[in-house]
C-alpha cells in the first residue's frame, strides 16, 4: 500500500468513528429520556394502584346497606 492510500483510509476510519460517536451519544440521550419516562409512569401506576386499593377497601360489604344492583337508578 502506498503512503497516500494508507492516509486516506485512516482519515476515512476516523470520520466513521466520529459519526459513530455522535450516533452513540444521541442514542444514549434517547435511552436516558425513555428511562426517565418509564420511572415517572411506574410512580404514577403505583399511585393509581394505591388509590384503587383504598377505594376497594372502603366499599361497603354486600350485606351492608344493600348492593349496587339493588339500588334504583335516579330516574325512577
Amino acid at each position: 500500500m502506498s503512503d497516500t492510500n494508507t492516509q486516506e483510509q485512516l482519515i476515512e476510519l476516523q470520520t466513521q468513528f466520529a459519526f459513530q460517536e455522535d450516533l452513540l451519544q444521541a442514542l444514549n440521550e434517547v435511552v436516558t429520556m425513555q428511562q426517565s419516562q418509564i420511572d415517572a409512569l411506574q410512580r404514577e401506576l403505583s399511585l393509581h394502584r394505591d388509590k384503587l386499593t383504598h377505594v376497594l377497601e372502603n366499599l361497603p360489604a354486600s350485606g351492608e346497606g344493600g348492593s349496587i344492583e339493588e339500588e334504583r337508578p335516579p330516574h325512577y
